[in-house]
């Protein structure tokens, strides 16, 4: 079965899984060894990753070493662009509002 991305990424353990392989590749024992679970239960979690292509594995001599693929978190930082782009024009209303009413404050008190 292949799984969405964003299917796997609802997951906070998984969500931490990736920010751990992002900042090095590490292997299986590595990866489990950083959790208060068990190894099968992290092995289930890299599973889903792995399906869904937030992981890829580089083989190296007899161990294998998970690597983040930058490219399947690209669709969801396409998917979020949007609705950050909103938010920020909100927030510079915002910031525009609070300004006037600061300005206008400040000229009441002369």
């Amino acid at each position: 079965m292949r799984r969405d991305v964003f299917q796997a990424i609802a997951d906070p353990t998984r969500r931490d899984i990736i920010g751990l392989i992002a900042k090095k590749p590490m292997t299986p024992n590595a990866v489990a060894e950083s959790f208060g679970v068990s190894r099968q239960a992290i092995s289930k979690h890299i599973q889903i990753l792995l399906e869904c292509g937030l992981l890829g594995i580089n083989p190296q001599g007899r161990e294998r070493y998970y690597t983040v693929q930058p490219k399947k978190l690209a669709e969801v930082a396409d998917w979020i662009d949007p609705f950050r782009k909103m938010w920020e024009d909100r927030f510079e209303k915002l910031d525009d509002i609070i300004n006037t009413l600061k300005n206008e404050h400040h000229g009441n008190q002369k």
